[in-house]
């Protein structure tokens, strides 16, 4: 490949990186006379309407955003004489932040929040312009060498008002560890799932660590119904208080819980690191409240840990047992005349269930 001419003026160079679907290479425009990155379409793919679709709309998404925190989108085609699709990008001399992640595991304050709030101006310029982009993550956040961040990588944006057959709800894209809880489930993705994204990228930075662990998509669901993340002031003493309540708020399981646009959150941010807390949701950040099941993921179901179910079910067993030797007592007191009346007692809500037995205890003691 390296050295091969694309569409009569890209010179294409050493291979930048490569996924399932694309291989993005470094190359030389010959007529502007500048250094590119060209994203080639795989060749397995090239007679796949779908993924050409979703390649060209890839490009059509990207090349109207120009901002100086998103990677701006030059060209792109198809080389008649190779057959392969092509989109030419702005060539960044950096580093991505999952290669940051990788060299430093864990980012001071001030870098992560540096390269968050960055982000957070390039996300909601697209939102601005009706754009989601649905893969946030650190490989697609690059840093140059002057500090710039850039979102990049479009390449499962959606448009606004877009129905194709690859973005409509029930397909689930992105990177499995940073998917909105709605994304996870199979929904449609909002501006209000990249806010969670980058939240998700914002908590690895500080913490080194994902607020989710999980093997599958339908673990990570599971946990995120049923668990709130560890708040970062927990993990590191060098987080604030505000500053963690401001990452979680962006991790909310609900998406009207999250912050209004992704420019919240950046400020957000940087009113966290001073102390300062942030605007209260208009419910409980920390509630979680189980969706809608997804029908297109068929693993397993994930049984919840032990030691979760036994903190979720101990308030619930101590009401019961204690209920029910209540009753045991009742009835060894109980003359073998005496009637005693019983029925069956079996709700799914433990207040409920709590109120039933005392009433048979009542009824039993007149």
């Amino acid at each position: 490949m390296s050295g091969d001419i694309l569409a009569g003026r890209y010179e294409l160079g050493q291979r930048l990186g490569s996924g399932g679907m694309s291989t993005v290479v470094l190359a030389f425009d010959r007529r502007l006379e500048r250094h590119v990155a060209v994203k080639l379409l795989a060749e397995h793919l090239a007679d796949d309407q779908a993924f050409v679709t979703r390649f060209k709309r890839e490009a059509l998404s990207a090349a109207r955003l120009v901002h100086p925190n998103i990677v701006q989108v030059y060209d792109f085609g198809l080389d008649e004489r190779s057959g392969r699709h092509y989109i030419v990008m702005e060539h960044v001399t950096g580093n991505s932040g999952a290669e940051i992640l990788r060299d430093q595991g864990v980012l001071p304050v001030p870098e992560s929040i540096s390269i968050v709030a960055q982000a957070c101006r390039g996300l909601d310029y697209a939102h601005q312009q009706g754009v989601v982009h649905r893969d946030v993550k650190p490989g697609n956040l690059l840093r140059s060498e002057d500090g710039v961040v850039k979102l990049a990588d479009f390449g499962i944006a959606k448009a606004v008002g877009d129905e194709s057959s690859i973005t409509q709800v029930g397909s689930v894209l992105g990177t499995a560890a940073y998917l909105a809880p709605e994304q996870a489930s199979g929904h449609e993705a909002t501006a209000a799932s990249d806010i969670y994204s980058l939240g998700v990228v914002a908590y690895q930075f500080l913490s080194g660590r994902l607020p989710y662990e999980a093997q599958s998509l339908t673990e990570l669901v599971l946990r995120q119904q049923q668990e709130a993340p560890i708040l970062l002031d927990e993990i590191s003493a060098e987080v604030t208080p505000q500053l963690a309540h401001a990452v979680d708020r962006a991790l909310a399981f609900a998406p009207g819980d999250r912050y209004a646009t992704a420019q919240d959150f950046g400020d957000a941010l940087h009113d966290g690191v001073r102390g300062v807390e942030p605007a209260a949701p208009p419910t409980a950040v920390r509630q979680r409240t189980p969706v809608a099941p997804m029908a297109s993921v068929h693993a397993a179901p994930v049984s919840v840990p032990a030691q979760r179910r036994r903190r979720r079910l101990a308030p619930a067993l101590v009401v019961l047992v204690t209920l029910l030797a209540g009753i045991a007592a009742i009835l060894y007191s109980t003359s073998s005349t005496d009637t005693v009346r019983l029925r069956r007692v079996v709700y799914e809500q433990v207040d409920r269930t709590s109120q039933e037995l005392q009433q048979l205890v009542r009824q039993n003691t007149r």
